[in-house]
């Protein structure tokens, strides 16, 4: 390799970590995986973060904290346990209060 092609081709600087850990948190909401090459340049990890910030996050299957909180209060009202299985489906726990309402 000749000096004049190390000089014609762009260092890759690192990545901040301030870039690591905001790609992280993303990584983490998309459900995705960072990869390890993309953490070792800061325009790779940039277009990383710019597209990931695009994509809608994954929706969890877990009744949300409202329904939980509704649902405990029916239950007490009703003095009826919660299925434990509706404490891992939206739908679940949907179905159970609908189903369970004054």
């Amino acid at each position: 390799m000749s000096t004049t092609e190390t000089l014609d081709r762009p260092q890759a600087l690192p990545a901040t970590e301030k870039q690591l850990i905001f790609a992280r948190k993303l990584a983490l909401k998309n459900q995705v995986i960072l990869p390890w090459v993309v953490q070792q340049d800061r325009r790779a990890l940039s277009k990383w973060i710019d597209a990931q910030s695009r994509l809608m996050p994954v929706a969890s299957d877990y009744p949300t904290s409202k329904q939980v909180s509704f649902d405990e209060r029916l239950a007490r009202a009703k003095r009826r346990p919660v299925p434990d299985e509706c404490f891992r489906s939206r739908e679940l726990m949907s179905r159970w209060i609908d189903s369970n309402r004054f």
